[in-house]
């Protein structure tokens, strides 16, 4: 399947298709690694929070924050 058919599909059509691709994904055995940069990542955000520095926000104001 190109991009391009991907493109045309209905969204409902494209919303099940991404259904089956994570159904299929769930059931294999073989796990996918983080990339190493993720550890750093959390790391970081330990450090911060152990500093009393972590910054907590509620779920709707990351969303209008990200809208900006």
């Amino acid at each position: 399947m190109t991009i391009g058919e991907i493109k045309i599909m209905s969204t409902i059509e494209r919303l099940k298709v991404m259904e089956e691709l994570w159904d299929s994904l769930s059931h294999e055995e073989k796990e996918c690694e983080s990339p190493d940069w993720h550890g750093s990542v959390l790391k970081e955000r330990k450090k911060k929070i152990e500093k009393g520095e972590g910054e907590f926000i509620s779920l709707e104001k990351l969303k209008l924050r990200d809208r900006k």
